[in-house]
């Protein structure tokens, strides 16, 4: 382990900011836990439905505001896309080059989920499973894969939407939610917030790449922190929003499906907190052990996040071989005891990450030369294309 800390402090670039991989990392992992916490699968008369604690404990909400981090992922990604495109053209490189290698890296994995639970539901409805615990499953592991396809479109349209200013796609998310919930238009223009929404923190992303670093980024965090949970807070309390930000089962108004206004002021609030914490993490993350687990984690980013929905389901299968419902893991989410044994699964669904990671993360990181080493390259070290894509 002290090995491969040192090779990767080693190739690591001496200008790149740790700190918003740290972020990127983060982001991703609070989805996973977020996930593992809010979703359980209930075993019912043979058939298999999703459940959530929170349509049974609503008190449960803050859980969601921890852990519903994709705001924070479309920023990083505004900026770095944003850089990213900047530092090609400056090496004369094309759009479509650019965007093959942003988007390559995206897509690879995802066809190795796609294709194996297609020969996975094929499985389960030949050996007489129901339809219906397939669609249960089978959406479980698709639902996740729309932020990336809005993540994918944000990235393609980075040339025409990076010095978009983020308040003309707030003013549209507002306008929506006026429309349908103040005025009652249709319901269906709430997607129209998908793609806007989302382009909030990607545009903010990108207003940071253009303007770096500095003390004016200190006081642009602490608007957003503290304006964004204000107004999130008044919409809540006063104009009839959720107060989970995620998706429950059988409620009226999501917050995320699609994105209202109030997801997207709360994601401003979560930037706002990223952005004060680029300081202490730059300084924490001189330590070359915490660096390293960073980079690993940035490294198979993709991997984690299509896999983990199918690892907590794997675990919730084979406690099925014990004969009996365990609890946490087959009950119904509705009290304390449920809580306390899913967070005792935990340990369990990352192992079983671990086991996804290790079999399938080629696809997004391919071995190249010699000796398969993906962290540092003979003769430059800091300049290896994996350390960049950290």
């Amino acid at each position: 382990m002290r090995e491969l800390v040192r090779r990767i402090e080693e190739a690591t670039p001496a200008g790149r900011d740790r700190a918003v991989d740290a972020l990127r990392a983060f982001a991703i992992l609070g989805v996973v836990l977020g996930h593992w916490l809010v979703t359980a699968l209930v075993f019912d008369s043979g058939t298999v439905h999703a459940a959530s604690p929170l349509q049974h404990m609503p008190q449960l909400a803050p859980i969601s505001w921890a852990f519903q981090t994709l705001a924070v992922f479309f920023l990083v990604g505004g900026q770095v896309a944003t850089k990213s495109y900047a530092s090609a053209r400056a090496r004369g490189m094309t759009y479509g080059q650019w965007l093959r290698a942003r988007l390559g890296r995206l897509f690879r994995p995802v066809a190795a989920v796609l294709v194996v639970w297609l020969v996975a539901a094929g499985g389960m409805l030949v050996s007489g499973v129901g339809l219906d615990t397939v669609h249960t499953l089978f959406k479980l592991v698709l639902s996740p894969l729309w932020f990336l396809l809005v993540f994918a479109a944000l990235t393609a349209a980075t040339p025409l939407v990076s010095r978009v200013h983020p308040l003309w796609p707030l003013a549209v998310v507002l306008y929506v939610d006026v429309y349908r919930f103040g005025n009652g238009g249709a319901q269906w223009t709430g997607w129209i917030n998908l793609p806007a929404g989302w382009l909030v923190p990607y545009c903010l992303g990108a207003l940071w790449a253009r303007r770096g670093a500095g003390t004016s980024l200190r006081t642009t965090g602490w608007v957003l922190l503290v304006g964004g949970s204000a107004v999130t807070a008044l919409l809540v309390l006063f104009a009839g929003y959720p107060a989970s930000m995620v998706g429950v089962p059988g409620a009226a108004i999501s917050n995320l499906n699609p994105p209202t206004l109030a997801a997207v002021t709360f994601g401003l609030a979560q930037c706002g907190a990223a952005l004060l914490l680029l300081g202490p993490l730059r300084r924490v993350l001189r330590r070359p052990t915490l660096w390293a687990v960073v980079a690993l984690v940035n490294l198979s980013a993709m991997t984690i996040f299509l896999w983990h929905q199918t690892s907590m389901m794997a675990v919730t299968c084979l406690g099925l071989l014990t004969g009996g419902d365990l609890p946490g893991l087959h009950t119904v989410p509705d009290g304390g005891t449920w809580v306390l044994a899913r967070l005792a699964w935990l340990p369990v669904f990352a192992l079983m990450l671990t086991v996804c990671w290790l079999t399938f993360r080629t696809y997004e990181q391919p071995r190249r030369g010699r000796g398969g080493s993906r962290v540092v390259r003979e003769g430059r070290p800091g300049r290896t294309r994996e350390a960049r894509r950290a």
